[in-house]
């Protein structure tokens, strides 16, 4: 609808508020938007989790605008009915605000379906939709301006200068544009390298995170000469950074360096199995600032980037996934060693866990007091799922095979001497 036009709907609606016959037109409206409400509820359809994502955001979007547009629909059939024996410009000034509404809450929706991660912007996208739409409703109804010069009036004292409230609101809204019109870029960059197959996990990650600060910094660099502010002050800002920086921030800065250096050697990796300050367990998360490594308890230990950067880490699955484990077993002096050697990788070899290549294999170890020593040793693939339960299952299949040949399993004995008569006395 053209400007003018809305301006003398307006002017048409002044008059008729002088009138009688305005208390139908608002009754008409308020059963219209009544009606439109009780029926979007009623038509509250969601799409199957089966169906196809178009089909279940397509659903999401309907609900969104089912109301405003139901309005619509509601408010021009009841302008026709009435416009046959009165005037009826109530109604048509609240047509195309209830279409701007159901306009913006659509692409409000668009921008969550652009920033799927962002929790804030699903929790504020109804209030965000009516706040555009009062701003859009202000504008059609001629008011804006009026706001507009008001606001551009009242100044509030910044140092020696004056900045009007004005424009500190268009300074948050270009702001607020350029860091959404980032965040959203940043996200497609993210979700096109995260399926880039030829590139390593640790790379992609690294290029993401490092394309999204980018994005961000030049948003910033972009908002400030929008909003009047001197893009040299920022070296202010820098030398400031940078004495933070040497006097308390050394050791943040230093585990940020160290997190983009583990990403970009890959000496740490996402599944991982490494022991490092301490820590046994897997490597679940790997951040600008700190890993976090699971044991198999469940805890999850935060270690500081640059502790894994300075520090020995031992990592059982750099090069080979492979993990080789031994558990001892003492026999008899007059067992059959070769045969007891055979049952104890026959053993090994039943249990799913355990590799067969490289094969388990048992050896002599050593002469003990009771016995001889044996060990057995065997490879695992999967260390992140535990190695004490596997070497257990080995352990009860060996003592198990032993029992049945009636190999003796000694235990050690100890002489106690009598002291000598009298000695008590």
């Amino acid at each position: 609808m053209p400007r003018s036009e809305f301006g003398r709907l307006l002017g048409d609606l002044w008059n008729d508020l002088r009138e009688p016959s305005i208390l139908w037109q608002a009754v008409a409206v308020a059963a219209c938007v009544a009606a439109a409400w009780w029926l979007a509820r009623r038509l509250h359809w969601r799409a199957p989790e089966e169906s196809a994502l178009a089909v279940r955001r397509g659903a999401a979007a309907l609900r969104r605008v089912a109301f405003p547009l139901i309005a619509v629909a509601l408010l021009a059939a009841a302008r026709a009915a009435l416009g046959r024996v009165q005037s009826v410009n109530l109604l048509s000034v609240a047509i195309p605000l209830f279409a701007a509404l159901a306009g913006i809450r659509f692409a409000v929706y668009l921008l969550r379906i652009a920033f799927a991660s962002s929790r804030w912007l699903g929790a504020f996208e109804r209030s965000l939709a009516l706040a555009v739409w009062a701003v859009v409703a202000l504008h059609l109804v001629g008011l804006l301006p009026d706001i507009v010069h008001w606001l551009d009036r009242v100044e509030l004292p910044a140092g020696k200068a004056r900045v009007s409230l004005w424009a500190l609101a268009s300074a948050a809204f270009w702001v607020a544009l350029t860091l959404l019109f980032a965040l959203w870029a940043g996200a497609a960059l993210e979700a096109r390298l995260m399926r880039a197959e030829a590139l390593h996990s640790s790379l992609r990650v690294v290029f993401a995170r490092l394309g999204r600060a980018l994005l961000l910094l030049v948003a910033v660099l972009v908002a400030l000469p929008l909003v009047g502010v001197d893009l040299t002050v920022l070296s202010v800002f820098g030398g400031a950074l940078g004495v933070g920086l040497g006097l308390g921030l050394q050791k943040i800065a230093s585990n940020y360096v160290s997190g983009f250096i583990l990403l970009l050697d890959r000496s740490i990796r996402l599944g991982d199995v490494i022991t490092a300050d301490g820590q046994h367990g897997v490597v679940t998360g790997i951040t600008t600032r700190y890993v976090v490594l699971r044991a198999l308890s469940g805890v999850e230990a935060i270690i500081p980037n640059d502790t894994l950067v300075t520090s020995t880490v031992l990592n059982h699955s750099y090069s080979d996934r492979n993990v080789r484990l031994a558990a001892r077993v003492p026999v008899a002096w007059a067992s059959d060693l070769p045969a007891v050697l055979r049952m104890l990788e026959d053993a090994a070899r039943g249990c799913p866990r355990v590799l067969a290549h490289p094969p388990p294999a048992a050896h002599v170890v050593g002469l003990g007091d009771a016995g001889v020593e044996l060990e057995l040793g065997f490879w695992i693939a999967d260390p992140e799922n535990g190695t004490q339960n596997v070497r257990s299952a080995v352990l009860l299949r060996a003592i198990e095979a032993l029992k049945a040949a009636g190999v003796e399993i000694p235990f050690p004995k100890r002489n106690v001497a009598s002291p000598p008569a009298g000695a008590g006395a």
